[in-house]
Order: structure tokens, then C-alpha cells, then sequence
């Protein structure tokens, strides 16, 4: 039997000391909530729609699109809740599932990109054989596998949340539970759930990264050697979106760890409103970057707002 299942519940903050605004703080939040909400949820619905955008690189852009959708609708209702009800009990059940789904898909995001640049290589370097390559049952493998590497690698800390007894404080920093804000208030030996997470993000996110920069070199390689500078062009051009997610997500990740890690001095506020960065920055950018640098997905949208002419 787990050890913490009559515990009292964990307790949620939103922005201390700003209380009385925190109605109006949630206005740019929500406002963010639903633009991810309405931006990913387009981008997915104009791929199914869409039979030219049934390739690969649009699958992964799925995929993407999907992850962003997960980690926004695990995060921002209980945000929401927060701010707008003042509901800030959770119990200990919820909070660890929702952060075993926040951390999972965080990691999930990092094994798309990885995803993705592999994709860019393939169709720039292997353009003839791309399609023969990276087919469907390739694309669901490689979906399964993001997907099965990410869930997996988060349970063994979260598992073990619920045997540690909890006689601190009950009051987590944020508005949605964090494995590294839990175990804070954990009477228990703790070293495993510390040490875990530093392997995971040196072993996947750091890994993930250096592969992707060692890809986009090989592309960059394969793209000298064409001949025809108007060939070139158009080849890096269909990395530029991509490479601009891979920025936005990374850049993110290291100004959330960097405040974690050298920011104790700062005010807490900072530290509340960079995590939001991190949760709300990448979904919310994602679909602008597509949408702006992806002349098929303009077309989607153009072709799904677009107004049906009326008959003369």
C-alpha cells in the first residue's frame, strides 16, 4: 500500500504577493491557451484534411503539433483554476500524474525534433529515395519509439513519489506540480529522484541536440555540393521552420535551467514567469513559424478560412 494515499493534498500557488491581480494576470495566459489551443489544433486538422501534406515531414509536424497540444492542456487548466477559482488543492494522485504527462511530453518534444531533423536529412540528402525511405510504417515506428522512450523514461521518479512520506510543507511552488518542485517536500531519501533526472536530460535532451547538430552538418555538406545556387536555397529554405522550433525549444530549456540553477537569489516571480516561457513559449510559436515559412500549410489555411465564392 503506497504510503501517502490519506496524506492531505498538495497545494497550489499562482503568483505570490499579486493575488488581488491574479484575475488579470490570467487574461495574456489564457489569451496564449487559446491561440496554442486554436493554432495546433488547426495545423492537425489541416494535415488529416489535406492528402498533399500526407508525407513524412508533415506526419512529424503532427506530431509536433499534438505533443504541444499535450503538454498546454496538462498545464494550463489547473493554471486556470489557480488564478480564476482559487482552487488550489491537488491531490497527491493528480499532481504526480500531471507531472508525470508534463515531463513526458517535454521529453516527447525533444525526440520530434530529433525526429524531424533525421527527416530533413533523408529528404535532402536521399531526395529520390525519401518517400521509398521514410514511409509509413517507418514514421509509425519511429512515432512509437518518441513516444515509448519518453513515457518510459519518466516513470521510475515518478513511481516513486507515491512511497515517500510527505511531512513538509504541502505548498508547491507553481500552479501545476513538477517532479523537481515535489520532492522537495519529501521526508525521504531523495538521491535516486535527483540524480535520475540529471541522466535523462544529459542522456536524451543534450544527446538529441548534439545528434541534430551533427545532422544539419551533414546537410549542410550535401547542400555545398549542389551545383545550382537557386537548388541550394531551396534546400536549406525547407530546414529554416525547423531549425527556428529547434531554437525557441532549446533556448527555452536552457533559460528555464539556467534559473533553476543560478538563479537563487532571484525573486520568485522570475522563476514562475519563465516556466510559463517554457510551457507556453515553443506551443505557441510552433504553429506561427509553419504557418509563416510553409507555403503547403499557408495553402491549408487559406483553403480552410477561405469563404466559399457564391454562384453568379
Amino acid at each position: 500500500m503506497w504510503l501517502n494515499t490519506t496524506a492531505s493534498p498538495f497545494l497550489l500557488i499562482g503568483f505570490p504577493g499579486m493575488e488581488k491581480v491574479h484575475h488579470w494576470i490570467s487574461i495574456p495566459l489564457l489569451v496564449a491557451y487559446i491561440s496554442i489551443l486554436f493554432g495546433n489544433g488547426t495545423l492537425l486538422f489541416i494535415i488529416r484534411d489535406d492528402h498533399n501534406l500526407h508525407e513524412p515531414m508533415y506526419y512529424f509536424l503532427a506530431m509536433l503539433a499534438a505533443t504541444d497540444l499535450g503538454v498546454t492542456l496538462t498545464t494550463m487548466p489547473t493554471v486556470l483554476g489557480v488564478l480564476w477559482l482559487n482552487h488550489r488543492e491537488i491531490s497527491h494522485g493528480a499532481c504526480f500524474s500531471q507531472a508525470y504527462f508534463i515531463h513526458t511530453f517535454s521529453v516527447m518534444e525533444s525526440g520530434v525534433l530529433l525526429a524531424m531533423a533525421y527527416d530533413r536529412f533523408i529528404a535532402i540528402h536521399y531526395p529520390l529515395r525519401y518517400t521509398s525511405i521514410l514511409n509509413d510504417t517507418w514514421v509509425i515506428k519511429i512515432g512509437v519509439a518518441v513516444l515509448t522512450r519518453a513515457s518510459l523514461s519518466i516513470m521510475p521518479v515518478i513511481i516513486r513519489l507515491h512511497w515517500f512520506p510527505y511531512c513538509q510543507s504541502h505548498v508547491l511552488s507553481y500552479a501545476f506540480c513538477l517532479h523537481q518542485d515535489i520532492i522537495k517536500l519529501a521526508c525521504a531519501d531523495i538521491s535516486f529522484n535527483r540524480l535520475y533526472p540529471v541522466v535523462v536530460v544529459f542522456g536524451m535532451g543534450l544527446l538529441d541536440f548534439l545528434i541534430i547538430c551533427f545532422s544539419y552538418i551533414l546537410i549542410l555538406k550535401t547542400v555545398m555540393g549542389i551545383a545550382s545556387g537557386e537548388e541550394r536555397a531551396k534546400a536549406l529554405n525547407t530546414c529554416v521552420s525547423h531549425i527556428c522550433c529547434i531554437l525557441v525549444f532549446y533556448v527555452t530549456v536552457v533559460g528555464l535551467t539556467f534559473i533553476h540553477r543560478f538563479g537563487k537569489h532571484a525573486p520568485h516571480v522570475v522563476h514562475i514567469t519563465m516556466s510559463y516561457i517554457y510551457f507556453l513559449f515553443p506551443p505557441f510559436m510552433n504553429p506561427v513559424i509553419y504557418s509563416i515559412k510553409t507555403k503547403q500549410i499557408q495553402s491549408g489555411i487559406l483553403h480552410l478560412f477561405s469563404l466559399p465564392r457564391s454562384r453568379a
